[in-house]
């Protein structure tokens, strides 16, 4: 006699496409395809986690330097200087600063600037 499995290959299909849910076509509909789409699209959103943040931290870094230069510093001086002034702000809180303070960020740029 043939055993189907039962409910448990079910919970198993309808579980691989729901996550397949919004897939155009047949990546959403057949469970071979979809069971194929989901795999890559987890693997891409497991990868694109760890991408995200170095995204992050180069835009915080672009904008720390675009503020930083704009009160006549490097960007590798002005960190330069904040370590040695014992300032311990990361780049995001900095990056943060520089766009919503200017003027707060000025005064910390010549604090590193006197270290520096």
């Amino acid at each position: 006699m043939r055993v189907k499995r039962g409910f448990k290959a079910r919970r198993r299909r309808n579980k691989v496409l729901q996550l397949a849910k919004g897939f155009r076509g047949g990546r959403s509909k057949i469970f071979r395809t979809a069971a194929g789409a989901v795999d890559k699209a987890l693997m891409y959103a497991y990868r694109d986690r760890r991408t995200k943040k170095r995204n992050f931290r180069r835009l915080w870094i672009v904008r720390i330097n675009a503020a930083a230069r704009m009160n006549n510093l490097s960007y590798s001086r002005f960190i330069q200087g904040m370590k040695r002034a014992g300032m311990a702000l990361d780049r995001k809180v900095l990056a943060d600063l520089a766009i919503s303070d200017p003027s707060g960020f000025s005064q910390i740029a010549n604090l590193a600037a006197q270290q520096g």
